[in-house]
């Protein structure tokens, strides 16, 4: 019995040409970037301290780095977030 054919998408995740995306993601790294969250800055998501720990260069899936860029590690685990999610400490 042969496999049902698929077109790789999912409802509610979000697809991208590919190199349209990579540039917009490195933008948006970039933009985080000379916004002053470098790797090792403390920040706060919301109220909650963290550390920037990363850069999120997905380019499909629910939190795709154009719109999630930073990755920030807290107490409560490591999460993806925006640039308007996230304020330097």
């Amino acid at each position: 019995m042969a496999a049902k054919g698929r077109k790789g998408s999912r409802p509610g995740k979000v697809q991208m040409d590919s190199d349209r995306s990579g540039r917009s993601i490195g933008s948006a790294v970039n933009v985080a970037i000379n916004s002053g969250f470098v790797v090792g800055r403390e920040v706060l998501v919301g109220s909650i301290p963290g550390i920037v720990v990363g850069y999120n260069i997905a380019s499909f899936g629910q939190f795709i780095g154009n719109a999630y860029p930073l990755v920030v590690r807290t107490a409560l685990g490591v999460t993806k977030c925006g640039m308007d999610e996230v304020a330097l400490a």
